[in-house]
């Protein structure tokens, strides 16, 4: 899964969950991290806790004046161990955040458990596309198995694949995979000649892999777990499916990154849709002023660009659709251009409101390499000041909801 990505989504994680949460006893703030540190999953596990760490030992391990401790439990990739873990983590050792799950049936299972303590359950590997439906306490910080299938989806036909079998661990990833690349691959002209789902514990592809041989697609789309993609690799290069011109595409775990120097050449060729770039996004701001020219009025993102961390994006556009379509109604209806003249600088008062707490919220969570030892700590003395004083939340509150029409 390229699951090194998590890094800093985790590192975000740590640091907005911090803010919210009720802190533990004393100056420590308890984070249980539920991952599969055995069996077949065992590397989606090693590798989110290694990048844990290794943020920590880059970046300290206090926020906002408290000790972050990492208790790190392995459910075995089986969900009834993850929900007592998960139970047992909330109940006996009180953490503030529950963090983790490889696999989407143990993040559910978490799920109940979540809404009932009021605990934040940060999902950090586990990609069925409904699971922040199963509680309002869940985040995701990874990606889900829809975005990276529909990218091969749209890249297949371009290159010559129409014809695909599909094949899929029978479960809640492996369904959205099907599903979605099965839906776009038809929008853009390809065929989904069958759609093979194999068991998730124990899977022999071996005659699932002989099937699709015998039916000569231009390729074969593959989800399985992290784990099993060395062994759908193997079969598939023992069968000569390569040398029968059938191209071997799929999600990035069927080539993750702790397998993949083992499985030597047999890899050239395969493509997969994981994520394609892995960078960060220059934050920035933007405003036009004024918001007309003539008889062309702007809105929304043609008019002011704002970071992403306040959510005001949305907001200050369905403001500005708002206000314009009333000015609009009154042209026509009234013969009056009071609205339509007064547009730009009514809309413009509320925006900058917005860039303001949108760059304030930037600064306040996300570090700039030239901020130094200084920016770090006015940032921490911030965070400290806006969770003790009801004043400060108060307005922050204000704020991020939104501010009166």
């Amino acid at each position: 899964m390229h699951k090194r990505v998590f890094l800093n989504a985790m590192a975000l994680a740590i640091a907005a969950l911090s803010s919210t949460a009720v802190l533990a006893d004393g100056n420590t703030f308890k984070i249980g991290l539920i991952l599969p540190m055995t069996g077949q999953q065992a590397s989606t596990g090693r590798q989110i806790e290694a990048a844990a760490r290794l943020y920590m030992a880059q970046n300290g391990d206090m926020v906002a004046g408290k000790k972050i401790e990492l208790i790190v439990k392995d459910d075995t990739t089986v969900p009834d161990v993850t929900k007592r873990l998960a139970q047992e983590l909330v109940v006996n050792d009180k953490v503030n955040v529950l963090a983790g799950f490889g696999i989407t049936p143990s993040a559910l299972a978490t799920a109940p458990i979540a809404t009932q303590s009021k605990t934040p359950q940060v999902v950090m590997a586990a990609a069925t596309s409904s699971i922040t439906e199963a509680s309002p306490y869940i985040v995701r910080t990874s990606f889900t198995l829809p975005q990276a299938s529909v990218s091969l989806a749209d890249w297949a036909p371009k290159n010559g694949i129409k014809k695909v079998v599909t094949l899929v661990s029978d479960y809640g990833p492996g369904i959205d995979a099907e599903k979605f690349f099965k839906e776009r691959l038809i929008f853009n002209g390809g065929q989904v000649i069958e759609s093979l789902r194999v068991p998730l514990r124990g899977p022999d592809f071996a005659p699932f892999l002989q099937k699709v041989r015998d039916l000569k697609p231009d390729a074969l789309f593959v989800f399985v777990p992290s784990g099993a993609g060395a062994a759908v690799m193997k079969q598939f290069l023992e069968r000569g499916m390569d040398k029968a011109g059938i191209k071997l595409i799929g999600t990035g775990d069927i080539t993750d990154d702790d397998q993949l120097n083992d499985m030597g050449d047999g890899a050239l060729g395969v493509v997969t849709g994981a994520s394609i770039e892995k960078s960060i996004a220059p934050l920035r701001s933007f405003v036009a002023e004024p918001m007309r020219f003539g008889r062309m009025f702007l809105a929304g993102d043609a008019a002011h660009i704002v970071p992403p961390t306040g959510a005001k994006g949305l907001n200050l556009a369905a403001t500005d659709v708002k206000y314009l379509a009333s000015s609009i109604i009154e042209f026509y209806a009234e013969q009056s251009e009071a609205g339509i003249n007064h547009y730009s600088d009514r809309c413009l008062r509320r925006i900058w409101k917005g860039e303001r707490f949108s760059w304030w919220f930037t600064s306040l969570m996300h570090r700039f390499p030239n901020d130094g030892a200084i920016g770090q700590k006015l940032q921490e003395a911030e965070l400290e000041y806006l969770v003790g004083s009801s004043a400060a939340s108060t307005v922050m509150a204000e704020n991020y909801v939104g501010l009166p029409l």
